[in-house]
């Protein structure tokens, strides 16, 4: 969170630099870490196969990584366990789902760039600890407007006491702050009912101090990462939140599942193709019940 009335802050990484290198048989992996997002890239040489360079640290028949590539240097061929078989050159960028395999097909190296798929993931053993977790991201609405029309003193005040408000919420509820992202909060809670409970006490908490935020509940398999959270879930539960509108909470159908029972009612808010995701998801705004 900017520390000046800003209403966001620009955060840098750089792959040169990287939060973690994952050298393997003939190639090496760089990967940075920002917020909830993590980008890789891959150096491989000529000869490089996951199947035979991969598979047998992995032990998976095939690789079960969703990746979305931009290749920047040589030729890649994937192979999906249908029999699709396609090969790459520089400049494209590939939707690869999971179940394939993958080689380097030129005779110089290949240099690829992970740009939103499950990377972190990459290389490592199936059995890696994973579980599974309801995620809350919130984002104040037209923080811009708001900040211009009260003044940067008075909008910094503002944001101190969205801060509190919400954490105070989450405390309150058994949530746990994993990440703020400019004027919204990403939060974690074993409880799928405590986080719908928690979004609708932080955006009533939030109007009475006069703002309004947005909020996506979403429940899904994460996996954690030093003091942060990582996966496909938590992209899911991004783009749930974008869909709302100003002091609207949208949840998705597993997390209303899971809350049965929960002093909540469900409108049906119909399903959507949320970017990034293969499948619709069918959402539900969250109001309190009564």
């Amino acid at each position: 969170m900017a520390s000046d009335g800003r209403t966001g802050v620009i955060r840098r990484k750089n792959l040169d630099r990287p939060d973690e290198q994952r050298p393997f048989p003939h190639g090496t992996g760089v990967l940075v870490n920002l917020g909830a997002m993590t980008i890789g890239r891959a150096a491989l040489e000529p000869g490089w196969r996951w199947s035979t360079d991969i598979k047998p640290g992995v032990g998976t028949a095939s690789c079960q990584i969703h990746h979305f590539h931009l290749l920047l240097q040589g030729r890649f061929t994937v192979a999906m366990d249908s029999g699709e078989t396609q090969e790459f050159e520089p400049n494209d960028v590939m939707d690869i789902p999971p179940g394939h395999d993958a080689w380097v097909s030129s005779d110089g190296p290949v240099v690829l760039v992970d740009i939103g798929g499950n990377v972190s993931d990459f290389g490592l053993p199936a059995s890696r600890s994973r579980r599974v977790a309801t995620i809350l991201m919130t984002d104040i609405v037209a923080s811009t407007q708001t900040a211009a029309r009260i003044g940067d003193q008075a909008w910094k005040q503002r944001l101190a006491q969205h801060n509190q408000v919400t954490r105070h919420q989450f405390e309150r509820y058994g949530g746990r702050e994993i990440d703020t992202t400019g004027d919204g909060f990403l939060a974690l809670f074993d409880a799928a009912g405590a986080a719908l409970l928690a979004a609708i006490a932080i955006r009533d908490a939030c109007r009475d101090i006069g703002l309004e935020v947005r909020i996506g509940v979403h429940t899904g398999e994460i996996e954690t990462a030093g003091d942060n959270i990582r996966g496909l879930s938590v992209h899911a539960a991004a783009r749930i939140m974008s869909e709302a509108h100003a002091s609207q909470i949208l949840t998705s159908a597993v997390t209303r599942a899971l809350a049965e029972g929960v002093p909540c009612s469900f409108e049906d808010a119909g399903e959507r193709q949320l970017k990034g995701l293969e499948q619709p998801i069918r959402l539900f705004a969250v109001e309190r019940e009564g």
